[in-house]
């Protein structure tokens, strides 16, 4: 899981990704099959890997990035460093843009679109190569035509490196982010920057990472309530060393809301957070919840959660739901990264990363979409085979308004793509 991560090879990262899953196999769907549609499967020229959950404009067409390329990037990675991606709702995909290091590299999070059709993100390496040799990520627009603006370069430690954040922006444009790692302590920041590259740390995060004080890791990046709040979580840090949520008002200042303790209530929180009218916070773990050996050490499976505002400031955690509470983990294995989804009657949707039971993937288990109801009663809605189907989806699922799901898997589709033959991934339609 990424809060193992380590720095310098960091990117290696992204290497581990693929070693982790899958030897594609040539599986037949399962019985959801019948809701469930490819609509591209990735073959490395037209992009590889897309660890991000997808953006739809009112036509219904789906932008994403993916995290690899045919090439080599910096001539030091053996994959070329990545790319942003136009799908028609028929499928055809136009590639909107290739990053080349110096302009970016290995983006891990989604687009935030904005009412002209510019697309915003960030990469986790590139821009400035004087910053560890492979440059410490970016921030960075796309015009409808796929031409980039580098709105900004990391260049060092107190800067903040590496983000894989989903960037949000309030009605004047400004944008909001994290990095990963940085900063003052070197364990991340929450950032704000505006439409010309002028960037503020609102936060540094402080750790330390063991627990007994402030967060540390913030992966995915940060929700923002109409007063201008920012709200998201850290991987590591908080009272006991298992991740925080936290939130930032408008004058910088931090508050924890839930330090997980690492047991049934969850551990290593690594997704974007969904808000419902009430303030409500939803959102999942990468581990704790059902503290059995087959999701590893023990650490249990990872959990659905919710925090609820209480009258005194306070807030409280509900777990909704467990994961491998079912024989072999068929109901999911480590939540996706992306935001939980939520229809008009309150049923959330997202993926699991591994589990479902199908063993497709180099012996394990390949991922699935599933549905939880308000009771907290899971569906599984699709199990993925590793096969052309995909396998490993990384970051959610998004809804339209006929209550369709699109998604991204990381791996399978095209079995004779990648040196190894673990697959490029696809992008999914499913409709419950």
């Amino acid at each position: 899981m990424r809060r193992q991560k380590s720095c310098p090879a960091r990117k290696a990262a992204v290497v581990n990704l693929l070693t982790c899953l899958l030897a594609a196999a040539a599986a037949t769907l399962p019985a959801q099959a019948q809701t469930f549609k490819v609509l591209h499967t990735f073959h490395g020229k037209d992009g590889a890997l897309p660890w991000t959950q997808l953006t739809r404009d009112a036509a219904g067409n789906l932008y994403g990035t993916t995290e690899e390329t045919n090439g080599r990037c910096f001539n030091y990675f053996n994959y070329g460093c990545g790319a942003v991606f136009k799908l028609t709702p028929k499928g055809n995909e136009t590639l909107l843009h290739s990053f080349n290091g110096k302009n970016g590299a290995i983006p891990m999070a989604g687009l935030l679109r904005d009412a002209a059709g510019n697309l915003y993100g960030t990469t986790l390496l590139g821009g400035d190569t004087n910053c560890y040799t492979y440059g410490c990520g970016t921030v960075f627009k796309l015009d409808r035509m796929g031409k980039e603006t580098l709105l900004y370069k990391f260049t060092s430690d107190s800067d903040g490196e590496e983000p894989e954040a989903f960037l949000v922006a309030d009605p004047t444009g400004n944008l909001y982010g994290t990095t990963y790692r940085g900063g003052e302590y070197e364990w991340g920041t929450v950032f704000k920057m505006d439409q010309a590259g002028k960037k503020t740390i609102l936060h540094n995060f402080a750790g330390p990472i063991g627990g007994g004080g402030d967060g540390a890791l913030s992966y995915e990046g940060v929700i923002r309530d109409s007063a201008g709040n920012l709200y998201g979580v850290t991987d590591a840090g908080g009272a006991y060393g298992a991740g925080v949520v936290y939130e930032v008002d408008t004058t910088g200042t931090e508050t924890l809301l839930y330090s997980f303790s690492g047991g049934s209530d969850g551990s290593g929180p690594d997704s974007v957070l969904l808000a419902d009218s009430a303030r409500n916070l939803y959102g999942t773990t990468g581990y704790g919840g059902n503290q059995i050996y087959i999701c590893g050490d023990y650490e249990g499976c990872g959990v659905v959660f919710k925090l609820s505002p209480n009258s005194n400031g306070s807030w409280t955690e509900t777990v909704l739901y467990k994961f491998c509470s079912q024989s072999n983990c068929t109901d999911g294995n480590r939540p996706g990264v992306g935001p939980l989804v939520m229809d008009a009657a309150g049923n959330l949707y997202g993926t699991t990363y591994f589990g479902g039971g199908t063993h497709g993937c180099n012996g394990g288990d390949c991922g699935v979409v599933y549905k939880l109801d308000t009771a907290g009663n899971e569906t599984v809605l699709h199990t993925f085979t590793g096969g052309a189907d995909g396998a490993a989806p990384p970051a959610g699922v998004i809804i339209d308004g006929a209550g369709n799901l699109y998604g991204t898997a990381e791996l399978g589709g095209d079995s004779k793509c990648a040196a190894d033959k673990q697959g490029c991934g696809v992008v999914f339609k499913l409709t419950p």
